[in-house]
């Protein structure tokens, strides 16, 4: 191991030109975007990205939004967000035009490890852990961070989205 890695409370830190920084166990599954409605959102991603297949699309009563996966042909993955109901959390994204651009997510082993070390870093959660129905029950929380942009702990690591010509094809 080099002498610049050492062991930290479970997690790497290293030191390169002199700044300290920890490698987690995040790994990486979507950007996430808040769109009016999910049509309109795949017809924008799919002219301007080329992003041709497509998850089902999930219906969250507790979070209040809509979802659906979209992968383009580098592989990466963007979540479509629109509001369902009232009191949809983007529905003053949407009405103000800010955080369109909206988080970007990680699948996590411990959500609640996770949470400690943004928290620890800065990061003010948004809400509660909550279950999501795009990943079949399993927590999601939304962090604020210092950098002003969010992230999403997903706590299912193993987690692989189903894309509409993958069932197809099966």
């Amino acid at each position: 191991m080099p002498d610049n890695l050492t062991n930290f409370r479970g997690s790497f830190v290293t030191s390169f030109f002199g700044l300290t920084t920890t490698i987690v166990s995040l790994s990486f599954d979507h950007i996430g975007i808040v769109v009016r409605t999910l049509q309109a959102g795949r017809e924008h991603l799919g002219s301007l990205i080329g992003i041709s297949e497509w998850t089902t699309e999930f219906r969250d009563p507790r979070i209040k939004v809509c979802v659906q996966f979209g992968r383009d042909q580098s592989g990466i993955c963007y979540e479509l967000i629109a509001p369902f109901g009232e009191g949809s959390p983007i529905s003053n994204a949407l009405k103000d035009r800010v955080n369109i651009l909206n988080h970007v997510a990680y699948l996590v082993s411990d959500l609640d490890a996770e949470a400690a070390r943004l928290r620890a870093a800065g990061a003010v959660p948004t809400g509660p852990a909550q279950p999501a129905v795009a990943y079949g029950g399993k927590s999601v929380q939304f962090f604020y961070t210092p950098l002003r942009f969010i992230i999403e702990l997903i706590e299912d690591p193993d987690h692989r989205h189903t894309y509409i010509a993958e069932v197809l094809s099966s």
